[in-house]
Order: C-alpha cells, then structure tokens, then sequence
C-alpha cells in the first residue's frame, strides 16, 4: 500500500508481500518510524520493531494512513529518525454495510475477508472484520497461515464520544528469514530456504515462528465548550508467541540440562528442538486537550505506558532423550515510558503561521539478563526534550513552510547486551526540512529538502559483544540530506498520473569497521573518513498513471526504482543491492446490481517484465588466510506473479 509514497522501500521474507515484510523510510528502518495506531504506540517497546505480520489484514478495516518523513509532530511512543505512520480506524461510517471479498494468486495464495458495519444508527455504530491469508510463499516452504478479527463499536453524540476497539491477529509463519547466500543467487537458486536444514534428510517441517497479538482500546472525547475539546485513550495489548528451530548436535550442558545416561560414558550431545518464547504486556494512557479559536490551535498531551516482558525458552524434544523440562533462561524486562508536550500554531500574520512543538519524555527500562549474557543486568533511566518549531505560509492552495526539529531515542534490547563496560549511548537527530506544494482541482505538486544530522547513531560496525555477537555501536557523526519532489496531474476524465522522485545523500564520517581475524586471533580494523550509510540509496522513485478506457473501470500503470545499496557502512562494492526498476498492472472493473450495492473484480500482474531484484540483505566478512572473505546474503523477491479479486458489497 505505500511502495508508492516517497522515499520509501519495502521488501518482503518470503518473496511476495505475504508474511514478514519491513519498510525503510529514508534509509531508516522500521525500528526508527514511529508507527500508532488510533494514536497508540505499535512498535515493540524493546526492539522498537514495528511487526504488521501480527496484524494480518489490518489495512481492511484502515480509515486513513498519515505518513510524516523526519521528526515529525509529537506523538507517542518511541523517537521517529525516519518517519511517523499513523493508522487511523476510528473514523465514521454513516450507512450500513456488508462486504465480503476474496483474492486468490501465484504461489497458492488466498485471501478471504468478511465484514460489515450497522452504520450510525441513534448514536451507535459497531463494525466487524473476519480475515484469513495464506500462501507458500515465493521462498522454498515460506508459508504463511495469518487469521485476525477486528470489532469495534461507539457511542457518538454532538458533544461526547466512546468508543471501544477489539481487533488481533495470530500468525504462523515458516521461517524465511536467514535469506540466501550469494553462491546460490549466482547459480540462479533463487528459492533455496536454509530454514530447517539442520535436520538430516528433509528439512525440519515446524522450523516456524507462531505469534499471537491482541489489542484491547478504549476512547473517550468531550467537547468542553466551543474552543476546548478534551481526549484520552486507554490500551492494553496483549501477545504471546515463539520460534521454534531443529539444532543439530548441541550441548547439553548449553541448555542447563545433565547429559543423557550411556555406556560406557554419558551421552553430552544431541540433536535437539528448542522454542524460544515472548510473552508481553503493553498498556496504558494517552491523552490530549486541544484548544482552537479563529488564531491559534494548541495541543497539551501526552501518554504514559508500561511494558513487560517474558523471554523465556524451552527444549521440547532430543533425539538422545531430554534429560530436563526446566526452560534453559527465564527472564524478565519491564519499561516505562512517560512523555508531555505541548504544540501551538498561531496565525501570526496575513497568511502567516508559527508553529513549535515541545515535548519531554523519559523511559526507564530494566532488564534481569539476557539469553546469551543472563549474568548482565541492566537499569537504565533517560529524560529527553525534543524541541520543533516552524514557520509556514498559506494562501491559494500555495504552501510553504520550513521547520527545525530534535528527536532523541534510546537504545534497543540487543544494544544493552553488548557488555557492562561497552553501554550504548542514546541517539540524537537534529532535523531541518523546507517545502512548498501547490495544490489545485486538476493538478498537485511538491517539494521538500531536508538535512538530517545525528549524534552517536547506532550501526552496526562488526565489533563483537561479550558473548561473540554482533553488535550496534555509537557513531559521532552521520547525515541524511536529500530533495523529495512528488506531482500529480489529472489530464482528462479518463487519464490522470502521479509521481515522486527522492534524491539523496546519506553518509557516516569516521567510520571503523570490525573484521573477525582468524589468523591471529581478535579483530581487525579499517577506517573510513566517509562512507554511506548501509540500505540508503541515493534515488527512490515511483510512478504511476491510470487509464478510466471504458465506464466503470479503470487500469493502472505502476513503476518503482530504487538505487544501489550497500550492506554495510563501507561503501564497498562486493557488498551491495543492485538497483531495480520494476513495474505493476492493475485492472478493476465495478459492476452496479440493483440486488447488491457493487461487485468489483479486480486483476493485479506484478513484476510483470519478470525483474530479479533483491531489496533487502546482509553481509559480513572475516580475514582467513591472509585475505578477507566476505559473505553476502539476500532476499529475493518473486517474479512475475498476479493476484485476482472479487469483492462483493450487499
């Protein structure tokens, strides 16, 4: 849904957008966009990840999506280094309705939808969703089983309004997530899945990651008088789930357990399954009072919430005989998360605005250990301001403005385990961003540049932790600078186009990059004065133009390219993502039935010139022999394949 926003780029596990897909804004990941929803933080509160897996199908029951590149407005949850999304599904709808709709594509893909809406009706209106996806997946056993519900019903009067959202998803996904090295994407082995292969003979057939997520909202708004509107939220949400994986040969004593009994000595290794567990809680509050009169709009808000969480793991079968039933690590974490800001707009003059927005946050987050370090106990406390201000102007569909912002943002879990003396340090983003944008009945275009400068961002170097891992590290200096330009024009009642176009500069000064040296033991260590950073490409564009040929239907043309990658933050050739151009085809036609409200049949080709691109990937290298190896690995997106729909409205 949003490959055609700008500066944006998506990529997907298993190879056709089903199951587990990430998104980079900018060049910053997911853990670094601030996603709500109804306002509400998503991201995991110690990855700081954001998972739409666990919410199969949530775009069914989406009223709107807002998304904001850089800094951003105050909201809640985690600090936005590259973007805010905010999905939105609390919007009314007046009329009752009932739809179901059904999709069926490549790689035995299905999707069934089912819901309806009573409409407002006295005050009162509930809607209802009924979701079920599943496909193999390109990937070789990349499957993917997702079922979710959505309810929610409110209570809405002139001054006053409740309402309450149940909605969950449960996903079993194949694991896909280990990609494919570089030897097999050169012989063409496009498919091939190391998930599971650690068993003997066929791969391991539940080498799975099974998660359930449950979202439990509450809504409360008062008008208090002609100027004052008065918000608040309350939210629980609930998942527990786990990953399961065939490990050939380990230690017993790895897992806490005693060795097998045998003769004439114990048996201290087996092929074994192990389940690693996450069980969380994540609730609280968030609230605002808006004031608007004929000059100004100001916001006063905030939000408080809390996370814990359960990591926990179990071995559940041996092939030499479980010696134990106790979970090998069993540990906890908690983080609380308070933050206040208040954000004001003032006509200053003519068609003038200012606008700042100031808001303090701080989080404390502790953990008892972790499942490679379980001795290493963290207790850390963090008090951020995040200052913005603005200047914009507004007159004839013409705006300008220009705005300065701060974001800080602590580390993740992973960041803490890099050892008790090597503790990250948070990150900081200062933000300037210009534009200017037109708009009018039959055309649109605007432009943003934009200078993104941090502070001690986290990236990974190839330095080790204290337990052999890899691990982010504080870099001093790094930036983004770049142009974002988007249009569109509607030609006739039958044409119409749009399009953007990012250009972009992104790098890290003084970067030290970390090589395992298997000579001699260690690490060895090359420097770079400057080096882009790592899955920033310099060009994202995308395009697209809609054809009405005939009443009732209409056919879209769409094209997205994306500029080389690198893997790592060297700027080194033999570890990149080449760039990619690729293109869409989409067809709807809507039938009028005086029985049923509408019928839609819908037809998709994507990748239809059958490109091999891969969006996403990693790589690390090691010295060996007096030269240094490095590895590459990708994830391979699928080639031409459709997808086709019937939805039916009663």
């Amino acid at each position: 849904m949003l490959n055609q926003t700008p500066s944006v780029v998506i990529n997907s596990d298993a190879g056709n957008g089903v199951g587990y897909t990430g998104i980079r804004i900018r060049g910053s990941d997911a853990a670094r966009i601030n996603v709500t929803l109804n306002g509400i933080p998503y991201n995991d509160a110690e990855s700081q990840g954001t998972f739409f897996v666990d919410l199969p199908d949530f775009s069914s029951s989406t009223g709107s999506i807002q998304i904001q590149r850089g800094v951003g407005t105050s909201s809640n949850g985690a600090g936005a280094f590259g973007g805010s999304i905010n999905i939105s599904t609390n919007e009314v709808v007046k009329d009752s309705y009932a739809e179901i709709n059904n999709s069926f594509g490549s790689f035995n893909t299905w999707k069934h939808t089912i819901k309806s809406g009573t409409g407002l009706v006295n005050g009162f209106t509930t809607d209802v969703r009924l979701s079920k996806i599943s496909s193999d997946g390109y990937i070789d056993r990349a499957s993917s089983d997702l079922k979710s519900f959505y309810f929610s019903t409110a209570y809405i009067k002139e001054k006053t309004s409740v309402r309450v959202n149940v909605f969950s998803g449960k996903e079993k996904t194949y694991q896909a997530w280990n990609g494919i090295s570089e030897a097999d994407l050169l012989a063409g082995n496009r498919t091939v899945n190391s998930a599971g292969t650690e068993r003997p003979g066929e791969p391991y057939d539940n080498e799975i990651d099974d998660y359930a997520q449950t979202h439990y909202q509450l809504f409360f708004s008062q008008r208090l008088n002609s100027k004052l509107n008065f918000n608040t939220a309350f939210f629980l949400t609930k998942g527990k789930g786990f990953y399961e994986q065939y490990k050939a040969d380990q230690k017993y004593s790895k897992y806490g357990m005693p060795d097998a009994p045998g003769f004439p000595t114990a048996i201290t290794r087996s092929d074994m399954v192990r389940q690693l567990w996450l069980d969380n809680d994540f609730y609280g509050n968030i609230f605002s009072l808006q004031l608007k009169n004929k000059q100004t709009e100001a916001v006063l808000g905030g939000g408080l919430t809390r996370y814990n969480g359960h990591h926990f793991g179990k071995i559940i079968w041996a092939a030499k005989g479980l010696t134990s039933v106790d979970n090998w690590y069993d540990l906890s974490s908690d983080k609380n998360d308070f933050n206040i800001y208040l954000k004001q707009q003032t006509k200053v003059a003519g068609n003038w605005n200012l606008f700042y927005d100031l808001q303090y946050r701080h989080v404390k987050y502790s953990t008892e250990g972790f499942r490679d370090n379980p001795t290493l106990s963290i207790n850390k406390n963090f008090n951020f301001f995040n200052p913005k201000a603005g200047l914009s102007y507004l007159k004839n569909g013409l705006k300008a403005y220009a705005s300065y912002s701060v974001a800080n943002k602590e580390p993740n879990r992973d960041d803490f385990e890099a050892g008790a003396l090597q503790q990250p340090l948070p990150e900081r983003l200062h933000d300037i961003e210009a534009g200017i944008e037109k708009q009018t009945s039959n055309y649109n275009w605007a432009a943003t540049v934009y200078y993104m400068n941090y502070k001690n961002q986290l990236v990974l170097d190839g330095k080790i932790n204290d337990v052999g891992a890899y691990t982010r590290t504080n870099i001093p200096n790094s930036y983004r600078a770049g142009i974002e330009i988007q249009g569109g024009i509607k030609f006739n009642s039958w044409m119409n186009a749009a399009a953007n176009i990012s250009l972009s500069e992104n790098k890290v000064k003084n970067f030290t990059e970390y090589i395992d040296d298997y000579d001699n033991g260690g690490q060895k260590t090359n420097n770079y004065s400057a080096a882009t950073i790592a899955y920033s490409p310099s060009v994202v564009g995308g395009a697209t133009i809609n054809f009405i040929p005939v009443k009732n239907g209409e056919l879209s043309f769409s094209s997205k390219y994306v500029g080389k990658q690198y893997l790592d933050n060297t700027s080194n050739n033999a570890r990149l993502l080449h760039a990619f151009f690729v293109q869409d085809v989409r067809a709807i036609y809507t039938i009028k039935n005086k029985g049923l409200k509408e019928i839609n049949i819908i037809a998709q080709l994507n990748n239809v010139f059958g490109k091999k691109y891969e969006p996403n990937g990693y790589t690390y290298s090691y010295f060996v022999g007096g030269e240094t190896i490095t590895e590459n690995y990708y994830f391979p997106m699928a080639g031409t394949n459709f997808m086709i729909g019937l939805n039916v409205s009663l």
